[in-house]
């Protein structure tokens, strides 16, 4: 059983570490590093076995209302394993300490391509309560369609309408 940690230094390390093992979802060298420089100026979560930082996930504050995961990843050998959901679970309680209502994250949209890996992530998402809100086409790039999912979060203030 591994543990969720915020980790305070080394997040770029980390980043490039986790994402350069990912070449099926990140095989762009430009990518991951600027990955990693985002990541150095947001809070990051770790997931840690027998010592390991097996996964780990960056947070972009769109405050008042939303959180959004900007990155999230985990090690191939620990994939289905169970760090993706603690780290979601991180997540939220970070978004909703934060006061947001909301929890975002952006991921490639289907292509019409075989790439399991992507439905994979899109399958991960749903189970964990987001919903697929919109595809924006173009926001990345022509070629890399961006799927937009939300996730209400519940609201644990009396008075307050949950969403």
């Amino acid at each position: 059983m591994g543990r969720t940690v915020e980790i305070l230094t080394g997040k770029a390390e980390l980043c490039r570490s986790i994402m350069g093992a990912l070449p099926d979802w990140f095989s762009e060298p430009e990518v991951i590093e600027a990955s990693a420089l985002a990541v150095e100026d947001l809070p990051v979560f770790g997931y840690i076995e027998a010592d390991v930082v097996t996964a780990l996930i960056a947070l972009k504050p769109h405050l008042p209302g939303a959180v959004e995961i900007a990155l999230i990843a985990t090690r191939p050998e620990y994939h289905g394993r169970g760090a993706g959901r603690h780290l979601v679970d991180a997540a939220e309680r970070f978004a909703h300490d934060s006061g947001a209502r909301l929890l975002t994250v952006k991921t490639l949209a289907p292509r019409g391509r075989d790439e399991p890996q992507f439905e994979a992530t899109r399958r991960f998402y749903d189970r964990t309560g987001f919903v697929r809100a919109e595809v924006f086409p173009k926001l990345w790039h022509e070629d890399h369609p961006c799927l937009f999912m939300v996730k209400p979060l519940a609201e644990t203030q009396p008075g307050r309408t949950a969403l």
